[in-house]
């Protein structure tokens, strides 16, 4: 199956030819859809907290004071979020007699709300710097033009650029990126006793001198007006969790030189830089999801009620832990620890019936990585669900689902999808350290069973890609899970350039 040729290239994204054999067994069989036994909802596996509740859990957060981490997912460009200016591009005039002939909305929107864009007085200086007057080419229809400045290498290059270092809101003297816009949030809720803030991004290698060069420009200058000390790091997706593509027929897809084509994993890939932190309590959050200063205040609360949730819940599955590992533990603390595990770790199963069969059993559902995940009442936004997912025949537990792994052909399924009251915006607090301070290996609690499998194209050819069970879904999926329900205002992703002229970003 494999030339010499290929297998130097397989060894060279540090994989084997047994690995890649896996790869293509999965596109042959293809992956499971899962069994949603039905949505969660408030108070049958989302928690919505009261105000006192929320009050609270920040205390006791802010109380303890834990060693924390920030992690953002910032790889890939941006080019996703000027789809439809691409799209416009290619097929322009030069010149418009006005907005009206601009048949697309969302390119009529553009260009009608362009002086509201952070990023509007960045193109102004570099098209100056090129002898071009924007507002006289706005006036005299030439959108084509303007758009090969703001897209393309000549001028600000967005189109290629990576979302973290595009400027997204616009402050009175000053615009921010997403990058830093993620600096000052973090230092409102990750700031440790010793005033430090550690943010890890994970980033694609050849971004890397772009975000270096926002922290030549603007660390010190945050840590400052903060009174902080940032330690920023990144990392990489691994070679070895990209994927090979095949053609429609499940043959090994090949570029034009002949060698084998592989392809990101998907942020499932991230589950392995994850796995490498080393701190008790981890914030991820996605580069997008970010508000200017006037919104923070309910992201940062819930962020910090989310890790005191988290906390709360850790503190008596440690403590339990302890009690079954005691030679004293009775059929009174048992009963304790299994109506816990039922009701509020929302993990139903079989309880064996034999006492110490029981312990073993309690063990293993309990010394796991756990995560709170914050959730917002469904308005129609893209984006996976929390559901109770059937695992087994004898256990029913929380998980975030994608439609993608839904049998939407199955109707008893497709309603259960239908019925769902919230959906998931990455908004997660985790902690990854064992009841005697061991950190969990994370890639023993993936389900290998939940990856993705979509159809692509190359020089005009189709394929079919795969992508690795998701970073909060099947990546998670043997994690103990806690589903709390968070305002809508803490969720504001950035899917293409328009959102940002949504209130939340202005």
């Amino acid at each position: 199956m494999f030339t010499q040729k290929d297998i130097d290239q397989i060894h060279s994204q540090e994989l084997n030819a047994k690995d890649v054999e896996n790869q293509l067994e999965n596109f042959k069989k293809g992956f499971p859809f899962l069994n949603i036994n039905r949505p969660a909802t408030i108070d049958d596996g989302i928690l919505k907290l009261s105000e006192d509740e929320v009050k609270a859990y920040i205390k006791l957060y802010d109380g303890l004071n834990p060693d924390c981490i920030k992690f953002v997912p910032a790889s890939g460009a941006a080019s996703r979020m000027f789809k439809f200016l691409f799209e416009f591009y290619q097929k322009a005039k030069d010149q418009y007699n006005s907005l009206d002939e601009l048949s697309d909305h969302e390119v009529r929107k553009f260009f009608e709300q362009i002086k509201k864009f952070a990023f509007y007085s960045d193109l102004k200086l570099v098209m100056a710097s090129n002898k071009k007057d924007l507002e006289l080419l706005l006036g005299q229809g030439k959108y084509k033009e303007i758009l090969s400045y703001f897209l393309f290498e000549k001028g600000l290059n967005y189109g290629e650029k990576p979302k973290g270092v595009l400027a997204f809101h616009q402050y009175d003297e000053f615009s921010r990126t997403a990058f830093e816009e993620h600096l000052y949030e973090g230092a409102f809720y990750a700031k440790q006793s010793d005033r430090k803030v550690h943010i890890h991004f994970t980033i694609s290698p050849e971004h890397e001198q772009l975000f270096q060069e926002l922290i030549t420009q603007k660390k010190s200058q945050i840590e400052k007006a903060l009174e902080v000390e940032f330690h920023i790091t990144f990392s990489q997706q691994k070679p070895s969790t990209d994927m090979v593509a095949v053609d429609l027929d499940n043959n090994l897809f090949r570029n034009n030189d002949g060698s084998l084509l592989f392809r990101p994993g998907g942020h499932g890939a991230l589950i392995e830089n994850l796995n490498e932190l080393e701190s008790e309590v981890i914030f991820i959050k996605n580069i997008d999801n970010v508000v200017p200063d006037k919104y923070k205040d309910v992201t940062v609360d819930y962020k910090k009620a989310l890790a005191g949730v988290i906390l709360s819940y850790q503190e008596k599955i440690f403590n339990y832990l302890n009690k079954l590992e005691s030679s004293e533990i009775n059929e009174e603390i048992l009963a304790e620890i299994n109506d816990f595990i039922s009701n509020e770790l929302c993990f139903q199963f079989q309880m064996e019936s034999d006492k110490n069969l029981q312990r073993k059993q309690f063990v293993d559902i309990l010394n796991r990585p756990i995560r709170v995940c914050g959730m917002v009442k469904n308005e129609g936004e893209p984006g996976g669900g929390p559901f109770w997912v059937k695992q087994n025949k004898d256990i029913v537990n929380l998980q975030i689902v994608e439609t993608s792994q839904i049998n939407t052909n199955d109707q008893q399924q497709a309603r259960i999808l239908q019925s769902a009251t919230h959906f998931n915006p990455v908004d997660l607090v985790c902690a990854t350290k064992n009841y005697k301070g061991e950190k969990f290996d994370l890639l023993k609690f993936r389900d290998p069973n939940t990856g993705f499998i979509s159809k692509k194209s190359k020089d005009g050819k189709d394929l079919k890609a795969q992508e690795l069970p998701g970073l909060w879904n099947g990546a998670m999926a043997y994690w103990n899970t806690i589903f709390v329900e968070v305002p809508i205002i803490t969720f504001n992703p950035v899917k293409t350039v328009n959102d940002l002229l949504r209130t939340e970003h202005q």
